[in-house]
């Protein structure tokens, strides 16, 4: 292992997304990683974004290119590594730097959505793209991160079908939870604290004793806002206080576009003649900082989404942020914290698509003062245990004690993982023949039979 002159190890965490005040998941989330490691390492936070504007003093942060982050990857103890930094930059696979993968946002599921607007060859390489990207991270790495016990059970298949699940890997670990464990998104330890009115009494239309619905992120194809809408017109004549606030309609990545979507919400809104009355939309990415105060105006946290693969291995972060507020919780049913808010009285659950079915659940939340301060209470005493210190556990352990990967230092299955898996009965005749002999050998004589004459062969 290379040390730093005090011996603390050099740990680089890298994304592709922006660093500054409006920021999204994956930069948030980087940002957390780097803060539980520096207790214990040296830890710089590299970019490849155009934008870099934070600074840390626990951890170094800055902006890199290609070249940059090739010579300070070859550099140093450990990698970690998220979306599509190993596909740009694909020296980073000879470093000898053990490599950590984080594989929180399973996003070749979402480009199944995301890219349904493009012409059907370009979605088909785009899909494929990500499809490589992350088969390439899983052939490299050395230990993975995901979201949920799920999407453990999603990369443990995929893994599996690439080789990683091995018998090297499997002694080591029969659990495999050292190839692969769960470090979910986290929610900050301090409460959120109010500092001045943001959206009651302040936007045009929403009054101070408005029953403010909160869609608490951006607005993407996989989600689905028309039927939120639907349901709020439902509601505008018997809750005339009702009103709907869209967070975040532009991301703060400049390489996200506005999806169709969101013009598809837009255009509903326009229709109903909800816009600017009861449906409102901030156009601009509220700033990381100022997102309690947004949050503590609200009265219910809703997201609603369609029923589809990207659904079912999601993890909403911005779930997360209503349960951090306090926020009693209105989602469609079908992901994990959809699960959880299920599980733990935290708000209420709908089926897909179901517009009556959210209407009547909006209806009753905000109208039954008992069963909000039950939910906010749920969520009080669900809080300590979905803390970043908490969620992010696994991997801090695991950096104390950093190695490669036992299956990628085992020679003989490097070179297997680097083979497609076959069939043996898609092999040669010879093949064929030993495996039928080797059945007739267990039925006349048992297992040691079949494992004498195998070592036997061998020898020979």
């Amino acid at each position: 292992m290379r040390r730093t002159g005090d011996s603390r190890r050099r740990i680089l965490v890298v994304t592709s997304d922006s660093f500054g005040p409006r920021m999204a998941g994956p930069a948030i989330r980087c940002l957390k990683i780097a803060a539980a490691l520096a207790a214990d390492a040296d830890v710089h936070v590299l970019s490849l974004a155009p934008a870099c504007e934070l600074s840390d003093e626990r951890f170094a942060i800055r902006r890199t290119d290609l070249a940059g982050l090739a010579r300070q990857g070859a550099d140093c103890d450990v990698l970690v590594l998220q979306g599509d930094v190993l596909q740009r930059c694909p020296s980073l696979k000879d470093s000898r730097a053990v490599m950590i993968c984080d594989l929180y946002d399973p996003f070749h599921l979402e480009q199944l959505e995301q890219a349904r607007d493009l012409p059907e060859q370009t979605r088909r390489d785009v899909v494929r793209l990500a499809t490589i990207a992350l088969n390439d991270q899983l052939l490299r790495g050395d230990f993975f991160l995901c979201a949920s016990d799920k999407q453990r059970d999603f990369w443990l298949g995929a893994l599996a079908a690439l080789g990683r699940v091995n018998p090297v890997t499997y002694d080591q670990d029969p659990t495999l939870r050292r190839l692969i464990d769960v470090a979910p998104f986290g929610i900050d330890a301090a409460s959120p604290v109010h500092r001045g009115p943001v959206a009651k009494g302040v936007l045009p239309g929403i009054p101070e004793d408005a029953e403010l619905l909160l869609w608490g992120g951006g607005v993407y194809n996989w989600f689905d806002p028309v039927s939120l809408v639907e349901a709020v017109h439902v509601l505008r004549e018997r809750r005339p206080r009702l009103r709907l606030l869209f967070l975040g309609m532009r991301h703060p990545n400049a390489d996200v576009p506005e999806m169709s979507v969101a013009a598809a919400l837009r255009r509903r809104c326009d229709e109903l003649s909800l816009t600017g009355t009861v449906v409102h939309f901030n156009e601009r990415w509220v700033a990381y900082e100022d997102r309690a105060s947004w949050l503590l105006e609200s009265d219910v946290g809703v997201t609603t989404h369609h029923d589809h693969i990207e659904t079912a291995f999601s993890f909403r972060t911005r779930v997360l942020d209503y349960l951090w507020a306090g926020l009693p919780v209105i989602t469609t049913a079908g992901d994990t914290l959809a699960d959880l808010v299920e599980a733990h009285g935290l708000g209420l659950t709908v089926p897909p698509g179901d517009v009556p079915a959210l209407a009547e659940a909006i209806d009753r939340l905000l109208g039954d003062p008992a069963l909000r301060d039950s939910c906010r209470a749920a969520v009080a005493a669900l809080a300590p245990q979905l803390t970043w210190d908490v969620a992010l556990l696994p991997l801090v352990d695991f950096c104390r004690e950093p190695a490669d990967a036992v299956d990628r230092v085992d020679s003989q299955v490097v070179a297997g993982n680097k083979q497609p898996l076959r069939h043996p009965r898609s092999g040669t005749r010879q093949v064929r023949h030993d495996l039928r002999k080797a059945v007739e050998v267990l039925r006349r004589e048992g297992v040691g039979a079949v494992a004498g004459r195998w070592v036997s062969r061998r020898r020979r």
